[in-house]
C-alpha cells in the first residue's frame, strides 16, 4: 500500500493544535481578576500518567477557556476550541484545537495555514489577542506600544491508526510513512519532491515511550501519535518552548534598541543624559536577572523524564540555547557599558574633588599671604 494512503478502516483522526505566543508587556500582575473577557480565570493543571517518579513539579499559569465556535474547515464544518494562558513574564499563549478526520497524511497539509470563510485563523487569533491585551491593561506593568508579531507553531495530534486489527507500532509506522510525515511537517503537498536528506532531517528528532506513541518534532510543526488522553502532556512541553522562544526574541529586540541608544548617547551626550543612561542600564540588568529566573521557572518538568525529553527536543529545534546565548552576550555588553559609565562617572567626580581640593589650597595660601601682609 502507498504510505500516503490509508484503507477506509484506517482513517486518520485527531486534532490540529495551534500555538500563538505574544509578548504584551514587561510584566503582568500575579493577582488577576476572577474573570477575563467574561470567562472565569482558572489555574492550569497537568498530571502526568505515564512516567515515574511521580514527584511532579509543573509551572501552573492562569488561563481562560472560550466557548467552542463553529467554522467551515478544509474538509467541512469543524468546532474549534480556544484557550488562553496568561503568564506574569508579560506574555500570553493562545491555543486553538481543530478536530479532523482524513484519509491521507497529505490531506493535513491544508491545515498549516487554516482558512475560514471570513478570513484566516492567524487574523482571527490576532484580533483575539488584541482584545485580551486591552482587557488585561489594568494589570499590566509597562505595556508594549503595540502587539508584537506572534510566534506560531502547529502540532498534528493523531490517534494511533488501526488497519485490519493490526496492533500499531510507532517505529514501524514511522519508517513506513517517513516521507509523507516529512511532507506534512514541511507543508509540501507532494512529499515525493523532498530529498532523502530533507526527509531524514525533518524526521530525525523523534521520541517514543511506549510501542504505540510517537513524537516527531521539527522547527515549524510537530506530529504526535498517541491516545487523546495523553496528548496534553506533550502539547504543554512544546507550548512552553514556543513561549520561551517568543520571549527571548522580544528581549533580544529590546536589547538591540537599548544598545543602539546607549552607543548614541555615549558618542556625544551631555552629562545629564549619561547619568540617566547609567540608571537605565542598572535597571535593565536587574530586569534581565528577573526575566531569566521567570523564564527558567516555566519549564520545570521535574519528575517526568519523558516530558523533559520532549521539551529538550523542541528547544533544540527552536535554537533556544542560541537565542539565550545571544541575549546573554548582549547583556554582557550592557554590563560592560554600565561599568564604563560608572568608571567615567567616578573619574569625573574624583577630578571634580581634586580640583576642589586644589582650589581650596590656593584659597588658603592666598588668605595666608593676605594675612601676612596685614
Amino acid at each position: 500500500m502507498d504510505p500516503n494512503t490509508a484503507s477506509p478502516k484506517a482513517r486518520l483522526r485527531g486534532e490540529v493544535v495551534y500555538f500563538f505566543a505574544y509578548d504584551i508587556a514587561y510584566e503582568l500582575s500575579r493577582e488577576l481578576p476572577a474573570s477575563v473577557m467574561g470567562h472565569p480565570v482558572s489555574e492550569y493543571r497537568l498530571d502526568a500518567s505515564k512516567r515515574n517518579p511521580k514527584h511532579l513539579v509543573f509551572y501552573r499559569p492562569r488561563m481562560i477557556r472560550l466557548p467552542d465556535e463553529q467554522r467551515q474547515g478544509p474538509h467541512g464544518p469543524v468546532s474549534i476550541r480556544i484557550e488562553a494562558k496568561i503568564l506574569p513574564i508579560g506574555a500570553i499563549s493562545l491555543r486553538v484545537r481543530v478536530p479532523f478526520e482524513v484519509s491521507h497524511l497529505a490531506d493535513l497539509v491544508a491545515y498549516h495555514d487554516l482558512q475560514f470563510q471570513d478570513g484566516t485563523l492567524d487574523q482571527e487569533i490576532r484580533r483575539l489577542a488584541e482584545r485580551l491585551r486591552a482587557e488585561l491593561a489594568p494589570w499590566v506593568l509597562r505595556a508594549n506600544e503595540a502587539l508584537s508579531e506572534e510566534e506560531a507553531y502547529t502540532v498534528f495530534c493523531l490517534e494511533p491508526p488501526v488497519d485490519d486489527g493490526t496492533p500499531f507500532r510507532s517505529g514501524i509506522w514511522l519508517e513506513t510513512h517517513r516521507e509523507s510525515i516529512a511532507g506534512l511537517l514541511n507543508q509540501e503537498n507532494d512529499s515525493a519532491c523532498l530529498s532523502d536528506q530533507e526527509i531524514h532531517e525533518s524526521t530525525s528528532r523523534h521520541i517514543s515511550y511506549y510501542q504505540h506513541d510517537l513524537a516527531v518534532i521539527d522547527w515549524d510543526a510537530a506530529l504526535l501519535v498517541d491516545t487523546p488522553s495523553e496528548w496534553e502532556e506533550c502539547l504543554y512541553a512544546i507550548e512552553v518552548a514556543n513561549l520561551q522562544l517568543a520571549e527571548l526574541e522580544a528581549y533580544d529586540r529590546h536589547l538591540d534598541l537599548v544598545l543602539e541608544r546607549s552607543y548614541r548617547d555615549l558618542a556625544g551626550g551631555p552629562m545629564r543624559t549619561r547619568k540617566a543612561l547609567l540608571t537605565s542600564l542598572r535597571e535593565l540588568r536587574i530586569d534581565m536577572a528577573r526575566f531569566s529566573d521567570e523564564l527558567s521557572n516555566i519549564n520545570k518538568f521535574l519528575g517526568d523524564w519523558h516530558l523533559a525529553r520532549i521539551y529538550e527536543t523542541a528547544a533544540i529545534r527552536f535554537h533556544l540555547s542560541d537565542w539565550k546565548k545571544g541575549v546573554e552576550e548582549k547583556l554582557k555588553t550592557v554590563g560592560e557599558l554600565h561599568e564604563l559609565l560608572k568608571s567615567d562617572h567616578s573619574n569625573r567626580w574624583m577630578m571634580a574633588l581634586e580640583i576642589t581640593v586644589v582650589l581650596l589650597f590656593i584659597l588658603d595660601v592666598a588668605l595666608l599671604i593676605a594675612g601676612g601682609r596685614k
